[in-house]
C-alpha cells in the first residue's frame, strides 16, 4: 500500500499504517509491570477459549480476559455479578483485523475470589433505605389512566427498545401522542440525564411515563440504580413504567416505578392496558346499540306524543258523537214527546169535539125543550090566566068549556090567575 502525504504543517511522526502502529502498541502494552488489581466482578461471559468480565469498583472500570482454560483450573465456575476478586495480569491490546476489532482488556493470568462486592452490598443497603423511606410506595398508588392519550418514552435513541416500544403500542392498536425523551442508557452521565427527562416529560402532562432499555449485565444498568434518579421518579406525579434490562436484574428503578415490565414491548402494552382496535370494535357495538336504543325510545315517545297529541282531537270526537247521540235521543224524544201531546192533543180535541157535539146535543135538546117549554108555555092555562082569562070549573073540578055546561052546572068555580071564585049561573038552561 503506498504511503499517503502527511497533514500539511503538522510536526507529528507518520503518517503509519494503522495496523503496524496497533502492533507497536500491543507491543508496548505488553511491557507494562504485570500487576495485581482488586475490584467487583460484572458482567461475566465465556467462550470456548476466553472469558471475559468487567472489574470494577466506585471509581472506574478496567475489561478484562483470561483464558478458560486457566480460569477452568480455578474450580471457580461463573463468576456471579458483584463478586469481589483479586486478579493478576497486565494490559493487552488487541490490533484487530480487517474484520475483527480491536479491543483493550487487562489480560488475567490468575484470579482469586474475594468475596461479595461492595456495589452489591452499597445496592442493597440503598434499596433497604428507599424502602424504609416508604419510596416505593407513591408511584405504586397513582392513578393509572385506562387509554392514555399522551405516552413518553425515555430510551436510548439508537437502541432496539425504541422499536420494541413502538411494536408493542401498535399491537395495541393505540393511535394516541407519543413523546420521545432520548437520554443515554448507559454510563456515569445516563442516571442525571434520565431523571431530567422524566421531569421535562412529567412537565408535557403525559399520562404516563416508560423508561425503556434493552438487556445488558447489571453494570450496565447500573445507572437506573442511581439514589437521585430513584427519588425523583418517586416523587413524580406520573405513573412510570419500568422495563430495564429483561429482568435478569433487578434494578431500584424496577422497585420505585409504578410498574416494573421484562420487556419495552410488555411495558408499551402495559401503558396501554386496554387492546384498542378490540375497544373500538366493542365501542362501536356499544355506539350501534346506543344508537338503536335512542332511535327506539325517540320512536316510543314520539308515538306517545302522537297518541297524546291525538287524544284532544279523538276527546272531541267522542263528545261530539255523545252530543249528537243526546241530540238525536233529544229529537227522537222531542219528537215521541210531540207525537205523545198530540195524540194527547188529538184525544183531548176527540174528547172535546165529541163534548162540543154532546153540547151541541144538549142546546139543541136545550132548545127543543126550550121550545117545548115555550110552546107548553104558551099552552099554559095559567099564562091564559095572567093575560086575563078565567078558568071555568064544574064543581067536580072538570073544566067547563061552554055555555051550555055552565047552564047545566048551575055553579062553576072561576079560577083567576090570582084566585078562584065561585059563581052560579043564573041563566040556567030549561032543558035538561
Amino acid at each position: 500500500m503506498t504511503r499517503p502525504a502527511g497533514i500539511p504543517g503538522s510536526t507529528l511522526l507518520g503518517p503509519f499504517p494503522v495496523g503496524a502502529y496497533a502492533a507497536k502498541l500491543r507491543d508496548e502494552l505488553r511491557k507494562r509491570a504485570r500487576v495485581q488489581l482488586f475490584g467487583e466482578v460484572w458482567g461475566f461471559k465465556a467462550s470456548k477459549a476466553r472469558v471475559y468480565f468487567e472489574l470494577r469498583d466506585g471509581e472506574g472500570a478496567l475489561p478484562c480476559a483470561m483464558w478458560r482454560n486457566e480460569f477452568d483450573a480455578l474450580g471457580a465456575g461463573a463468576l456471579a455479578d458483584g463478586a469481589r476478586v483479586v486478579v493478576a495480569g497486565g494490559p493487552d491490546y488487541y490490533p484487530g483485523s480487517r474484520s475483527s476489532s480491536p479491543h483493550f482488556s487487562f489480560d488475567v493470568t490468575a484470579l482469586r475470589l474475594a468475596g461479595e462486592g461492595d456495589l452489591l452490598a452499597q445496592l442493597d443497603l440503598l434499596r433497604k433505605r428507599l424502602d424504609a423511606e416508604g419510596l416505593f410506595a407513591p408511584q405504586k398508588r397513582l392513578a393509572r389512566v385506562p387509554l392514555p392519550r399522551t405516552i413518553g418514552v425515555v430510551t436510548g435513541e439508537s437502541g432496539k427498545a425504541r422499536d420494541d416500544v413502538l411494536a408493542g403500542l401498535r399491537r395495541r392498536g393505540w393511535a394516541g401522542r407519543l413523546v420521545w425523551a432520548f437520554a443515554p442508557v448507559q454510563d456515569r452521565h445516563a442516571a442525571p440525564a434520565i431523571a431530567r427527562a422524566l421531569q421535562d416529560l412529567s412537565a408535557c402532562r403525559v399520562d404516563v411515563i416508560v423508561v425503556a432499555r434493552g438487556g445488558g449485565s447489571l453494570a450496565d444498568l447500573f445507572c437506573f440504580c442511581d439514589e437521585t434518579l430513584c427519588r425523583t421518579v418517586a416523587l413524580l406525579q406520573v405513573p412510570v413504567i419500568a422495563s430495564v434490562g429483561h429482568h435478569t436484574d433487578r434494578t431500584l428503578l424496577d422497585d420505585v416505578a409504578a410498574e416494573s415490565c421484562s420487556t419495552p414491548t410488555h411495558a408499551a402494552e402495559a401503558a396501554v392496558p386496554r387492546h384498542c382496535d378490540d375497544a373500538r370494535t366493542q365501542l362501536a357495538a356499544f355506539a350501534r346499540r346506543l344508537e338503536g336504543h335512542g332511535r327506539r325510545a325517540v320512536l316510543d315517545r314520539a308515538r306517545l306524543l302522537a297518541r297524546m297529541s291525538r287524544a284532544p282531537a279523538q276527546h272531541v270526537a267522542r263528545q261530539r258523537l255523545a252530543l249528537h247521540q243526546s241530540l238525536r235521543e233529544l229529537r227522537a224524544a222531542g219528537r215521541r214527546g210531540l207525537a205523545e201531546r198530540s195524540r194527547r192533543a188529538e184525544r183531548h180535541a176527540l174528547v172535546l169535539s165529541r163534548k162540543g157535539a154532546a153540547t151541541a146535543a144538549e142546546a139543541a135538546r136545550g132548545a127543543t125543550l126550550e121550545r117545548l117549554r115555550i110552546a107548553l108555555d104558551a099552552h099554559d092555562p095559567a099564562r091564559t090566566l095572567d093575560r086575563g082569562y078565567a078558568l071555568v070549573t064544574d064543581g067536580a073540578g072538570e073544566v067547563v068549556t061552554s055555555a051550555r055546561a055552565a047552564r047545566h052546572a048551575a055553579t062553576v068555580r072561576l079560577r083567576f090567575a090570582d084566585a078562584a071564585v065561585d059563581a052560579t049561573i043564573s041563566d040556567r038552561d030549561p032543558t035538561p
